[in-house]
């Protein structure tokens, strides 16, 4: 199935791909998918002003109405997850099995929105006057700005999209500029369901098309309302300020260096299993991915000698292969940041095992390589960057409260595991004195989060959180009520003004 076949199977016209300045190029052997005309400043102006006036019209359909329409997204998704889930591996390089699961999440979050839309409910608080009774209702905000990263083209989105549409939000999505193919179908899948709806308007869910430029555009209109972001630590630290120039609200997910701890009592083949796919899922590019493992001294050795053997036995190659597990780096600077802080970790002392370029003869444009493991001596400079690509840096430990603070002490806190059998250890890890993380496991990876839990961090990976458990008020505004039913006009604090 050829680009063409699965672009006109999701529902793209050449209309929809207009020839410009931004090349779309596939990881897997470096060949032209696409080329795009990207927005300009009037043109995302025009899509911010049909997003404002579609609010204004959604906000005042009924919750479970709107609801209806995600549902009816859900369907489209269903019927196009093997095509949607193709195209995520052509555009981003993953595997076709986390193709079809990133799409799997879009079904998910869809149905779990669905209920959402029966449950918008703010709580009746006890007034201090009598005759008095007071609430709190909650709103639509208003126009989400989502900007999503390469790593997961859809599904991030897709978190935000449902609850925001839910809520009673309008859209406008500015897409990685390595994968826009995805937000495109994505929104021409999103109009077929809008079709069968029939009381859609027009703008509600607006796509532009560039690069940091667009992102920027969107962080300084007052139009969108919240402004929910993905990417780099230095991507949010970038537009965060400029949202907040103008004192708007914005959801942040940005990096993470995620660390597994491997406790004495830990299940070994258990540990190993999680380990594999939490390191080398996605060529390590994740920002849930397993970038350090803190390992019990007593266990060190042959875990790593494991962990070398697992790491033997990873199909690298073609992602829309059945049968590979790891595809390619995103691109050519992804490989050089990774080859970069290999060389730096081999200088603070490091023992490095992978790591080099493969099937380059084969695909001389794209990126493969090989998943590395790197003993370290320390929690080095190095190893407290994290560096997107399928690194794992080992380190080892004595007592758990010197892996709880070796675990602690990087920038970052988004996803975090430890493997224990022993109920002390891991209620430790659990509790306010162990992992500084948003995501915090026990006998799981720190990858592949379901869609029920609230997903986001703490420190450097921005505060933000999406999907599931009460994300969904990030996407409303909460007004406190006062009713008063009584005669009299008491004022609070039991003040007395006048007679």
């Amino acid at each position: 199935m050829d680009i063409d076949t699965v672009l006109a199977d999701l529902g793209l016209a050449p209309g929809d791909l207009q020839a410009g300045a931004l090349t779309v190029r596939s990881p897997i052997d470096g060949s032209v998918l696409a080329r795009l005309a990207p927005h300009s400043a009037q043109g995302i102006d025009a899509a911010l002003a049909r997003a404002q006036a579609a609010f204004l019209r959604w906000r005042d359909m009924p919750a479970p109405r709107r609801g209806e329409l995600v549902r009816l997204f859900g369907e489209e998704l269903r019927a196009n997850k093997t095509v949607l889930g193709r195209l995520v591996s052509m555009e981003s390089g993953k595997i076709l099995a986390e193709g079809e699961g990133e799409v799997q999440e879009m079904i998910d979050i869809c149905d779990f929105a669905v209920g959402l839309s029966r449950q918008l409910h703010g709580l009746t608080i006890a007034s201090e006057r009598p005759g008095h009774r007071m609430m709190e209702t909650w709103h639509p905000l208003g126009v989400v700005g989502v900007v999503s990263a390469f790593n997961f083209p859809v599904a991030v989105w897709a978190w935000n999209a449902a609850l925001a549409l839910v809520c009673g939000d309008a859209l406008v999505w500015k897409p990685s500029d390595k994968t826009p193919l995805c937000a495109l179908a994505c929104r021409a899948l999103f109009l077929r369901a809008c079709a069968r709806f029939g009381e859609v308007p027009e703008g509600l869910l607006e796509v532009v098309i560039g690069g940091r430029e667009a992102a920027e555009n969107l962080a300084d209109d007052r139009r969108i309302a919240l402004l929910s972001a993905t990417g780099s630590c230095a991507m949010g630290r970038a537009l965060a300020p400029r949202v907040a120039a103008r004192l708007g609200r914005s959801l942040l997910e940005l990096g993470g260096n995620n660390a597994i701890v491997v406790a004495p009592s830990a299940d070994p083949d258990l540990a190993v299993r999680a380990i594999l796919f939490s390191a080398v899922g996605t060529a390590g590019q994740r920002c849930t991915s397993a970038r350090r493992l803190i390992v019990h001294a007593s266990l060190r050795e042959t875990l790593l000698v494991r962990l070398r053997k697992a790491y033997d036995s990873v199909r690298i190659g073609d992602p829309l292969d059945p049968e590979t597990l790891m595809g390619p780096l995103i691109g050519r600077d992804a490989f050089d940041a990774m080859q970069a802080a290999l060389a730096a970790a081999r200088g603070e002392g490091g023992s490095v095992s992978g790591g080099e370029r493969v099937l380059a003869e084969r695909w001389p444009d794209a990126w493969y390589v090989r998943p590395a493991l790197v003993d370290m001596p320390a929690q080095t400079d190095t190893v407290c960057r994290e560096t997107f690509a399928p690194i794992l840096y080992v380190l080892g430990y004595t007592e758990l409260d010197q892996a709880i603070a070796l675990h602690n002490a990087v920038p970052q806190g988004l996803s975090s595991a430890i493997f224990t059998n022993e109920l002390r250890e891991a209620e430790r890890f659990l509790s306010a004195a162990g992992s500084d993380c948003g995501i915090v496991n026990v006998n799981i990876g720190t990858s592949g989060a379901e869609i029920g839990g609230a997903f986001g961090g703490e420190k450097d990976t921005g505060g933000g959180r999406e999907s599931g458990s009460d994300a969904w008020r990030a996407y409303m505004r909460r007004a406190t009520n006062t009713i008063n039913y009584s005669t009299e006009l008491p004022l609070a604090q039991g003040i007395r003004f006048g007679d």
